[in-house]
């Protein structure tokens, strides 16, 4: 191993406790590196400068200048040469991690919802110098692979809970400004975690895009699902319906109260909320009828728009009735992916207007990856034993009660 010698000026020294710091730390890493740069130039020639030596291997031949750019500044440094060729350093490949280190912190900067122009303010007081959004935006397309590996993962779990939900974002595309439906579906995996299942941009809402979505989920794997909950779009409502064949759809509550609350006059609000909770958290799907019938019969004559509504939808908010009552609060509504969609429009409003679709998919999905991954590694959403016993023994059930064929030997 090479051994270094280092002079540390007067002129640093005093810079270092009373000046200038920044440019005294600049300077005293630019006189630590040349003196590594010396020291591996002695231990490759086997001689010190101007040393007779006979295990001399070469000789010196100059240096050549090399800028090198670090997150204290600019650097000068003076790179030995040999007669013959021979020098070479391990100093620049050790940089070149530490510059992948921070190509990688600006993707997380984008990633957390700072803007290219702040990036590049960001880097150049880091490293000294700017970086262009050309260059920004090439490193930002480094992530492609991964999102892309995500995203089209295999599902080859069983994710009997989904959720699905949607949020619009501005795109440039043909020289316009457009808004673009983001599709996102998650899941409740085997195990009782919560799992990102996909995700596309589509022009809207519409069932053929929706469908699309659910049948390239489906080719990935997805299978077997008991339950589905979703807003009352129809478009998304008809896709679920075609889509997944003996499931179970759950109208989100949250949304379904706000219909009600809306044709409510607003002096019973306050008697409509209470009624309707108290039907969500009814003990069973009997209770749940009971007390809607009791709810009605007040609102028909308080608010007759809204009873209309709470008649007309019972059925599609009271899907989750089918499931273990522990089940039931985390999926009567769209909740979850609501929360998620936050942390999504917080990176949005940064962006404002994504300059393409695969612009939108890098960053959202990125973000989508970091979720999962928490979603994941963290705390189970669910305990599942409860489910599957009910499951298997509903299933037992229906085996048992088909009818009998009988077989006449003749």
């Amino acid at each position: 191993m090479a051994q270094v010698n280092l002079t540390i000026g007067e002129d640093i020294l005093k810079d270092l406790l009373l000046g200038n710091r920044e440019n005294a730390v600049a300077k005293l890493l630019e006189n630590v590196f040349n003196a590594v740069l010396k020291a591996q130039a002695s231990e490759q020639l086997n001689a010190k400068p101007y040393e007779r030596s006979e295990d001399r291997t070469s000789y010196r031949n100059g240096y050549r200048t090399r800028a090198l750019t670090t997150r204290v500044g600019g650097l000068i440094l003076h790179v030995p040469k040999f007669r013959d060729g021979s020098f070479s350093t391990d100093l620049f490949e050790n940089y070149q991690r530490s510059e992948k280190a921070l190509l990688l912190s600006l993707m997380e900067m984008v990633i957390q919802g700072v803007s290219t122009r702040k990036v590049s303010e960001i880097t150049e007081t880091l490293c000294g110098t700017g970086f262009s959004k050309s260059t920004i935006s090439a490193l930002c397309q480094t992530l492609d692979p991964a999102v892309d590996s995500f995203r089209y993962r295999s599902l080859d779990r069983h994710y009997p809970f989904v959720i699905a939900d949607a949020i619009y974002m501005k795109v440039r595309e043909d020289h316009r400004i457009r808004s673009k439906g983001f599709l996102i579906a998650i899941g409740v995996n085997a195990e009782g975690s919560r799992e990102v299942l996909g995700f596309t941009v589509a022009d809207g809402e519409s069932k053929e895009g929706w469908s699309s979505f659910f049948e390239e989920l489906k080719a990935r794997g997805l299978r077997d699902v008991d339950l589905v909950v979703s807003d009352d779009h129809g478009g998304l409502k008809s896709a679920i319906q075609e889509q997944f064949h003996g499931a179970s759809w759950q109208r989100c509550q949250t949304h379904f109260s706000k219909n009600v609350l809306d044709k409510t006059p607003k002096k019973a609000h306050s008697e409509v909320k209470t009624g309707l909770n108290d039907l969500y958290n009814a003990p069973d799907l009997t209770a749940a009828i009971e007390r809607k019938e009791h709810l009605l019969d007040w609102m028909r004559e308080q608010a007759p728009k809204a009873a209309a509504i709470l008649d007309e939808g019972f059925d599609d908010v009271t899907g989750v009735f089918g499931l273990p009552a522990e089940y039931r609060r985390r999926l009567r509504t769209s909740n979850s992916i609501e929360r998620m969609n936050e942390e999504l429009r917080r990176r949005e409003r940064v962006i404002r207007i994504f300059p393409n679709e695969e612009s939108l998919i890098r960053l959202m999905g990125s973000v989508l990856m970091d979720i999962h991954e928490k979603w994941t590694t963290g705390k189970k959403y669910f305990t599942m034993d409860k489910y599957y016993e009910e499951r298997d023994a509903a299933k037992k059930k229906a085996k048992e009660a088909r009818p009998k064929h009988l077989h006449i030997v003749s």
